[in-house]
């Protein structure tokens, strides 16, 4: 069976030691290098076509966002895992839009990342649970501060079958393919799913899933 190719970036040793020995519980994981800072990841990236890299969002030189930004944009099929110690919104929606697929809270990363690695091997995102739990509380507060309710229900079964597909990583194409539909209709469904649910972008999509417990991320 093919190894999952996997690359470790964090500016400190003692930290990338930590990361290897919980990936060396994947009997199909493969450490094929490690970086300690932003610049140095992507050269990496370049260098070992890596299939995941993990990566702290705090490093010197570049930062983790913008190294995933650069990486994802060269080699699209890389999956770019996110490690912080910030647990809010604001981070998430930034590595989302950086074309990450997995953030997971260094707190609890010893225990979710060889979960992570092989959702997001498989096109799936994965955020810690402590992320998912945030979201979806503050969603729900957020409904009730301004008194309106979700906006779910305003799609048609075709959109929330679409909606649940774009979330976890299909590309237009893909959506297309799975349903049986025109490209074109695809690209109808995310214009009226995005109209109807006040959405801008594909991180917001994901962002509206994880919310509504559409997909599933840990």
């Amino acid at each position: 069976m093919k190894k999952i190719r996997i690359l470790v970036a964090d500016d400190h040793g003692i930290v990338r030691k930590g990361i290897a020995l919980q990936l060396a519980q994947g009997e199909n994981f493969q450490l094929v290098g490690e970086a300690a800072d932003g610049r140095e990841a992507v050269s990496a990236a370049e260098t070992l076509k890596p299939d995941v890299v993990i990566m702290d969002i705090a490093m010197p030189n570049l930062n983790g966002i913008d190294a995933a930004a650069q990486i994802v944009k060269r080699f699209p099929n890389v999956a770019v895992i996110l490690l912080s110690m910030h647990s809010d919104e604001s981070y998430l929606a930034r590595s989302l839009a950086a074309g990450a697929r997995g953030y997971l809270v260094k707190d609890t990363a010893d225990t979710e990342i060889v979960r992570a690695v092989e959702a997001v091997t498989q096109g799936k995102p994965f955020f810690s649970a402590t992320i998912a739990k945030l979201l979806v509380e503050d969603y729900m507060r957020q409904l009730q501060l301004r008194g309106v309710t979700d906006s779910y229900d305003l799609l048609t079964e075709r959109e929330k079958e679409t909606l649940q597909l774009l979330a976890e990583g299909k590309t237009n194409k893909d959506v297309a393919r799975i349903l049986n539909i025109g490209l074109t209709t695809v690209e109808t469904h995310r214009a009226n799913i995005m109209s109807k649910l006040g959405l801008h972008s594909t991180a917001e999509i994901v962002l509206y899933a994880v919310r509504k417990k559409i997909i599933t991320t840990s």
